[in-house]
């Protein structure tokens, strides 16, 4: 096993960051309903965002839960990461929907805005019209990643002392047998929307992350300094069975095979980005104010006028103004929760 030092040092901020310019990808084509070639899309959807997001959230946060002093520090360090950027990201938001035109001296922003600032994601009746339907259609896993953080230390409560590891594993076979069952079971489109917002057809994702974690798996001579032995086989199994086999099997097994590829993406060459970051974490920046400025685009009509540069530029100039004015300020109070590997 190597040391604790190699543990902590990765490149996951790059590799988050990354995750989130492809959802902007995603996004800006999806959104603003620009053309994109079958060939194109198959190379987008080689590195997923939303699921990279969530495997890595899980290989993190069971660390630092697991060498932690409390359930309370746990919490607050959780609170810490998340609220204040998205507390930032919902004021400019009440700020740019107003001059545009949006009034909220109304009944439903009364339960609306509490909801938000709490993480209960929904898009309230009076902003359904605007845009494309979705005030911010990127902060849709924001209620799940919380879910996760609950389920956690539940998780770990429930474990059999001497048999956590097949506890966890256990877990992952359950749940995704329950991603299989909600995509291949036909459901109404609202029990199907109401599922998808909640972390069970999403948790096997962050439970490999949590096994990976604990069994210390990037210490492998075949994860460690491997990446491109996961990289080439990775990349043509996901773009020779894209179209050839079941949309349901496939997305299930290339999230899998993700997976191992991203830990040793994480582990191989681990220095390069504090190289090339130097410790900025602007992802979760990125990922939540790309949302707004598409939907400001489309409500504004500027669509003529922008292009994926000129998204690209204006996300990280708000990503850039979070980090370093709200989110960094806020995770300097976080509690260091991750220690010595025993």
């Amino acid at each position: 096993m190597r040391g604790d030092k190699e543990f902590k040092v990765n490149n996951f901020d790059l590799l988050r960051l990354l995750a989130a310019i492809e959802v902007v990808f995603d996004h800006y084509f999806q959104h603003l309903r620009i053309p994109i070639t079958h060939t194109a899309l198959k190379v987008l959807y080689l590195f997923p965002g939303v699921p990279v997001f969530f495997v890595i959230s899980g290989y993190l946060i069971s660390a630092s839960y697991e060498r932690n002093n409390s359930l309370k520090t746990y919490m607050r360090n959780r609170v810490l990461r998340i609220y204040p950027g998205l507390w930032g990201c919902l004021l400019i938001t009440l700020i740019i929907f107003s001059l545009t035109g949006v009034n909220f001296l109304n009944r439903q922003t009364l339960g609306w805005l509490p909801a938000q600032l709490l993480g209960f994601i929904y898009t309230p009746n009076f902003l359904s019209g605007y845009g494309f339907g979705s005030y911010n259609g990127s902060l849709w896993t924001i209620p799940i990643e919380l879910q996760f953080y609950i389920m956690l230390p539940l998780c770990f409560l429930l474990a059999p002392k001497r048999k956590v590891n097949g506890w966890f594993v256990g877990l992952f076979i359950i749940f995704l047998a329950l991603n299989l069952a909600y995509q291949l079971t036909d459901m109404s489109d609202k029990v199907t929307k109401l599922i998808r917002y909640t972390f069970i057809p999403h948790f096997y994702l962050f439970l490999v992350g949590v096994i990976f974690q604990r069994l210390r798996i990037y210490s492998s001579r075949f994860i460690y300094g491997k990446a491109l032995y996961w990289i080439v086989p990775y990349f043509s199994f996901s773009l020779f069975f894209f179209d050839r086999m079941d949309a349901v099997y496939f997305t299930v097994i290339q999230y899998l095979f993700l997976s191992f590829t991203l830990l040793s993406m994480a582990y191989t060459l681990p220095t390069i980005a504090d190289k090339l970051l130097r410790k900025n974490d602007i992802s979760y920046g990125v990922y939540i104010y790309h949302g707004l400025i598409l939907t400001v685009i489309v409500e504004m009509k500027w669509l003529p006028y922008i292009n994926l540069p000129v998204v690209l530029a204006a996300t990280s100039v708000m990503a850039l103004l979070s980090w370093f004015f709200i989110e960094k300020p806020f995770l300097k109070k976080k509690a260091r929760t991750i220690h010595q590997v025993s």
